[in-house]
C-alpha cells in the first residue's frame, strides 16, 4: 500500500469527484425529464421505470468485469476508458427519436459512468489511510447527491431556454473535460504486491467474495434499501408527488431540487461525523441496525397519507431519502473487510447487488403500478400498493441483516 500525501490525496479526490458529480448528474435526470419524455415520446409508468432502469442496467453489467479490470490495471486507465462510452452515451440520447434509442442511449450512459465510484474508492482503499476512507465514501456520496441537486431545478430552468437534447451535448463536453482533468491529476497504478501474497487472492475468482459471510450479510439490505434509495431518489419520487400528491412537474422538480439538498448535507455530515463514531465503537453495523428503521416508518406515513400530503410529500421524501444513508455505510465497510487486492472486486460486487436493485425497484414499481391498474385500483391506490411491496421486501431484507452473522471481526 502507498499512501499519498495529504496534498496530492485532496488533489485525487477532487479530480475522481469532479467526474463522480456529472455521472450523478446523468443518473438522476430522467426523473427531471420525466414529464416532458412522457409527453414527447408518449410513456407509460411501465415504459417510464424502464427507462430508468436501462441506465442500471447497464450500470450493473459492467460491475464483475470492472472489479478484475480495477485490481489488474488500477483505477486511472480503466476510468477514462469508461468514461469514454459516457460521452457516447450522451451523444445518442441528445439524438434519439424513438423509446428503443432512448433506452440504448440510457444503457451506453450507464455502461460509461459505472466506474465513477468504483475507481476512486478502490484507489482509496490503497492510497488513503485507513482512518479517512469512510470520510472519502461519504463526501464522495456528498459530491453525487450535488450533482443530483443540479440535476433538479437547474435542469427544468434550462429546458425552455435549450431543450433537453442540449443539454445532453453539454453534458458531453462536460465528461471529457473530466477525463482531462483524471488523466492529469490521478497517479498510475503500481502493481507492487509479492507473488503468493494478495496478489495470489487477486487471480481469484469472485467465489471468495461471494462466499464471505459479511458480503452475504450486507446483501439484501444492498439490493433493496439501498438500491430502494436509489430508485426513489433517481425516479419514483416525482412521479408520486406528480400522480399522488398533485405537484406540477415544476413543483415536483422543487421537491427533488430540496430532497438532494437534503441529501447533500446529510453525506457532508456523515464525512465529519464517521471518525469520531469509529472512535467511540460505532461502527456500520450498529450504525445501520439503529438507524435504517426510520426509513420505514418514514416511508409507510408517505403510503398511507397519499394525497393527504399535498404540501408536505416533499418533505417526507426528503426525511426518508436521509433517513436511508445508513445503509450507505454497507459500502466501504464491505469494501474493508477484505484484503487491498480484492478491494476492486468486492466494492464491485457490492455495487452490483446494490444497482440490480436499483434497476429491479425502478421497473418493477412500473411494473406493479401498470398491473395494480388493470386489476380495476385507481392510479393513486396502485402507486400505494406497489410503493407497500417495496417497503415489505426492504423490512424483510432489514431482519435478514439483523439474523445473519458476519463472521467479521474488524466491524
Amino acid at each position: 500500500m502507498t499512501t499519498l500525501p495529504k496534498r496530492a490525496a485532496i488533489v485525487v479526490f477532487l479530480a475522481f469527484a469532479f467526474a463522480y458529480f456529472f455521472s450523478t448528474l446523468i443518473r438522476a435526470i430522467t426523473a427531471t425529464l420525466s414529464p416532458t419524455l412522457t409527453r414527447e415520446f408518449a410513456l407509460n409508468a411501465s415504459n417510464l421505470g424502464l427507462l430508468a432502469g436501462g441506465y442500471f442496467l447497464g450500470f450493473a453489467a459492467t460491475q464483475l468485469p470492472l472489479g478484475k479490470w480495477l485490481d489488474r490495471h488500477g483505477p486511472k486507465k480503466v476510468i477514462l476508458s469508461f468514461l469514454t462510452v459516457a460521452v457516447l452515451g450522451c451523444v445518442a440520447f441528445s439524438l434519439a427519436t424513438s423509446f428503443t434509442g432512448l433506452l440504448l442511449a440510457r444503457i451506453l450512459c450507464g455502461v460509461g459512468v459505472s466506474a465513477c465510484l468504483m475507481a476512486p474508492l478502490t484507489g482509496y482503499r490503497r492510497w488513503f489511510p485507513a482512518t479517512t476512507q469512510m470520510r472519502a465514501n461519504s463526501w464522495m456520496l456528498m459530491t453525487g447527491s450535488l450533482g443530483m441537486v443540479a440535476s433538479t431545478l437547474p435542469v427544468q430552468w434550462l429546458m425552455p431556454i435549450v431543450g433537453w437534447r442540449v443539454l445532453f451535448w453539454a453534458l458531453a463536453a462536460l465528461v471529457l473535460l473530466a477525463m482531462v482533468l483524471i488523466a492529469w491529476q490521478v497517479p498510475p497504478w503500481k502493481a507492487a504486491l509479492p507473488p503468493g501474497s494478495d496478489a495470489g487472492q487477486a487471480k481469484a475468482s469472485y467465489a471468495e467474495v461471494w462466499r464471505h459471510p459479511y458480503f452475504r450479510k450486507m446483501a439484501p439490505i444492498g439490493f433493496f434499501c439501498y438500491g430502494g434509495l436509489v430508485a426513489m431518489q433517481t425516479l419514483w419520487a416525482a412521479p408520486w408527488m406528480i400522480k399522488v400528491a398533485g405537484y406540477s412537474p415544476l413543483q415536483a422538480a422543487s421537491g427533488l431540487f430540496w430532497i438532494n439538498v437534503a441529501m447533500l448535507g446529510t453525506f457532508w455530515a456523515w464525512g465529519l461525523a464517521n471518525p469520531w463514531l469509529a472512535r467511540r465503537g460505532f461502527h456500520a453495523d450498529r450504525l445501520i441496525a439503529r438507524g435504517l428503521p426510520a426509513s420505514f416508518v418514514l416511508l409507510a406515513i408517505v403510503i398511507i397519507a397519499g394525497p393527504a400530503l399535498s404540501t408536505g410529500a416533499g418533505a417526507l421524501w426528503a426525511l426518508y431519502c436521509m433517513s436511508c444513508t445508513f445503509v450507505s455505510l454497507a459500502q466501504p465497510a464491505v469494501g474493508m473487510a477484505f484484503a487491498p487486492a480484492l478491494a476492486g472486486r468486492a466494492l464491485s460486487a457490492y455495487n452490483l447487488v446494490i444497482f440490480a436493485g436499483v434497476f429491479v425497484v425502478q421497473w418493477g414499481i412500473g411494473l406493479a403500478v401498470e398491473g395494480f391498474r388493470a386489476l380495476g385500483l385507481s392510479e393513486i391506490q396502485a402507486f400505494q400498493t406497489a410503493m407497500s411491496v417495496f417497503l415489505l421486501c426492504s423490512v424483510a431484507a432489514y431482519l435478514y441483516f439483523l439474523s445473519a452473522k458476519s463472521h467479521n471481526q474488524s466491524l
